[in-house]
């Protein structure tokens, strides 16, 4: 087998730099609370902020924001998504594109191909219920037009009785609304206490958005590649298919056809196993100088075996694994410091008593201790700061625990 030329091989730590680039960690954050402008900015360079329920912490589409930019206005961010504003101007829609998520309005149409194959996309009583129940679907889509926007509980559907082993309790009203909004006839106003809000996609998706002409499957799937690419920098071909969640075949067929039109650059990373592929224009630089706290969500480290190639740093989200099997916790977020994943911290915001909660701390072996426990503390001030909580908490739990509450101590002393 032949050696790839110089200029197509990449070392692990180039590798790493590049994607941090790409993610926006190669620069510091502003002096000032971001403006709308610079976070819409953010939102449409990563192509997509995940959405979840866990909300133990911070919600984890505010967080990528706040890694990479300091403290902001979350209002400003939901105001982007159109939340508290009648007004369809609305820069950030949402769909299932990584999950449920919120992605720039213009990526929308790029995702009809997936509203269109809600049989195979879809899961379950979403794909099904058009087929068992349609004048339910149809019924469902008039309320929500004479009336909306609405909540699942405004259908006047009954939830049934909970059934073990099934996480999703929902109504058949709510199936219902979940099978238009996945088909894209509905849209999502807004959420309240993350509850979906619903109402017709003309109110939802500005019109410009709405009267682009569809494309085919495979051009919207080039497209969400292009966007992967340029948010990861260098990725393997399942990087760039999971963005998006594309199906396997579309991802590969999609892939070898920008690398062919030369939109992709193969290169071989050390220590890879799979080909990666270069952004052509990725940015390069020598050094990053980063400092963040990483939701479990955030597009760098979602892909867990990405997260492995580029950081030799194993990550598994422990929320759904009993109490006394968790190795570290509950909600624990990487801690980015400089080029290197170097920590976990298990966060709690305890609202009431206006408090973070360390509830472990753990140092990554071979880093420099007393460092990383003075650079978390201060990133756990900062975080504790723009979620308005007065004070940090240290339990004794995890190695890193007993430096870290010293270095918290000597803070609050300055």
């Amino acid at each position: 087998m032949s050696t790839p030329p110089a200029d197509r091989r990449l070392s692990v730590a180039e590798a790493r730099r590049i994607a941090l680039a790409a993610q926006g960690f190669d620069r510091a954050r502003p002096a000032r609370p971001p403006s709308a402008g610079r976070i819409e900015a953010l939102v449409k360079r990563l192509g997509v902020l995940q959405l979840d329920s866990v909300n133990v912490f911070v919600r984890s589409h505010y967080m990528p924001v706040f890694s990479r930019l300091g403290p902001y206005d979350r209002a400003r961010l939901d105001r982007l998504a159109g939340h508290g504003t009648a007004r369809v101007d609305r820069r950030l829609v949402e769909y299932w594109a990584h999950e449920a998520s919120l992605i720039p309005a213009e990526l929308h149409p790029l995702l009809r191909w997936r509203m269109a194959d809600v049989d195979r996309e879809a899961w379950g009583s979403i794909a099904r219920i058009a087929r068992e129940q349609p004048e339910l679907v149809a019924q469902t889509l008039r309320l929500v037009a004479e009336r909306g926007p609405i909540r699942a509980r405004d259908t006047g559907a009954v939830r049934p009785p909970p059934r073990a082993g099934h996480m999703w309790n929902w109504h058949e009203g709510k199936v219902a609304l979940e099978h238009l909004f996945f088909t894209g006839r509905l849209g999502a106003a807004r959420r309240v206490n993350f509850e979906r809000v619903y109402d017709t996609i003309e109110r939802v998706v500005p019109a410009e958005i709405r009267e682009q002409p569809t494309p085919s499957a495979p051009a919207a799937q080039r497209q969400l590649v292009r966007v992967a690419a340029q948010a990861l920098g260098v990725a393997t071909e399942p990087d760039l298919g999971d963005y998006f969640r594309l199906p396997r075949a579309a991802s590969k067929a999609r892939v070898a056809e920008l690398a062919t039109a030369g939109e992709l650059r193969p290169v071989e990373v050390e220590g890879w196993s799979e080909p990666a592929y270069l952004w052509p224009s990725a940015r390069r630089p020598g050094r990053v100088h980063a400092r963040a706290l990483l939701s479990p969500f955030d597009s760098l480290i979602w892909f867990r075996p990405r997260t492995q190639r580029l950081f030799d740093f194993r990550y598994r989200i422990e929320i759904y694994t009993p109490a006394a099997r968790r190795v570290h916790g509950y909600y624990v977020l990487p801690l980015l410091l400089g080029e290197t994943l170097v920590a976990r911290a298990d966060l709690k915001s305890d609202r009431r008593r206006g408090a973070l909660v360390v509830q472990g701390a753990f140092a990554e072996p071979g880093t420099d201790r007393a460092r990383v426990a003075r650079e978390l503390a201060a990133e756990l001030r900062a975080v504790a700061g723009w979620l308005g909580l007065e004070q940090v908490s240290v339990a004794r739990r995890g190695d890193l625990a007993p430096s870290l509450a010293g270095e918290l101590v000597a803070l609050a002393a300055v």
